[in-house]
């Protein structure tokens, strides 16, 4: 009975926790695995030490990820190519990344744009701003789970929101709007359209692309319109090796984006960003290590 009572009380936060630790890491599976271990020690802890159970569990859930996130620098530094998070289909996963409060802000801070900024955070600085601004903690708890002053939770949060702010990119927040974008973006890409893809792109559109040496995709990012859709015009056309290949339209990181399928199996993930009605940014992400929490 007693574990029953422990697991149900771990549940109870699971959301928050896998919210937490995804948005450090940037990797859903990673996320996994720290909430996994954050379990582990829950299940072993005096719970009559225990008088806040979420803090608790967010408190070990963010050392862990900690850990993890700097263990994990050294290998992104020798990562072949551009680095990206990891994507999630949030249309079948969303529920997973939030504690069901203030959806629209823990949807924005889950975005593909936001997690690659996050990137250039320090680790401090990184927790901090997720449990701050995404979460909402008070500064005296971040500071107890960090072992920091409340003032120097203060002054981390004051460095990750300017860094922050400089460099997150402005994007459309209008999600119907960038659907039908998406939609349009499709339909152009499928029918070898060149015209009407240069319509949907803008004209510094840029491509990122991260297969981590596991697939072809370029390592450097393409600039410009024209080199963007003779780049995706291309691609389409070179589907020879994939096994009954359809585009299918998924909610990536909270935004419209595509899955290539390839014998129902992802092959590929475009993430979408839209800047005054059309496509600033396009993330591919092909790295098939990366590819497990977009399910068919």
């Amino acid at each position: 009975m007693a574990y029953s009572t422990d697991l149900d009380v771990f549940e109870e936060h699971r959301s928050v926790l896998m919210g937490v630790a995804y948005r450090m890491l940037g990797a859903f599976a990673d996320a996994e695995d720290v909430v996994q271990d954050t379990w582990l020690r829950w299940s072993t802890a005096d719970r009559e030490q225990v008088r806040d159970a979420r803090g608790y569990l967010v408190r070990i859930a963010t050392r862990l990820s900690l850990d993890r996130l700097r263990q994990a620098q050294a290998r992104r530094e020798a990562y072949v190519g551009s680095w990206l998070p990891e994507p999630v289909a949030t249309d079948v996963r969303g529920d997973e990344l939030s504690d069901g409060s203030e959806r629209a802000l823990l949807a924005e801070s889950v975005t593909l744009a936001m997690l690659v900024v996050m990137e250039s955070l320090s680790p401090l600085e990184r927790a901090v701003f997720v449990l701050r601004e995404a979460f909402g903690f008070p500064y005296a708890e971040i500071g107890a789970t960090l072992d920091r002053s409340e003032e120097a939770v203060r002054q981390l949060a004051g460095r990750a929101r300017r860094h922050v702010t400089e460099r997150k990119p402005r994007y459309d927040v209008d999600v119907a709007a960038q659907r039908t974008i998406t939609e349009r973006f499709l339909e152009a890409a499928a029918g070898g359209d060149l015209e009407g893809l240069m319509a949907v792109l803008a004209p510094d559109v840029d491509v990122v692309s991260d297969a981590g040496g596991k697939a072809k995709a370029p390592r450097r990012v393409i600039t410009g319109a024209d080199k963007t859709a003779r780049f995706l015009l291309g691609g389409t056309r070179d589907l020879g090796d994939l096994v009954e290949p359809r585009f299918v339209l998924r909610e990536i990181n909270g935004r419209p984006g595509l899955v290539l399928l390839s014998k129902g199996e992802p092959d590929s993930v475009m993430g979408l960003e839209v800047r005054a009605g059309r496509i600033a940014r396009v993330y591919v992400m092909r790295n098939p290590e990366k590819l497990g929490a977009v399910t068919p």
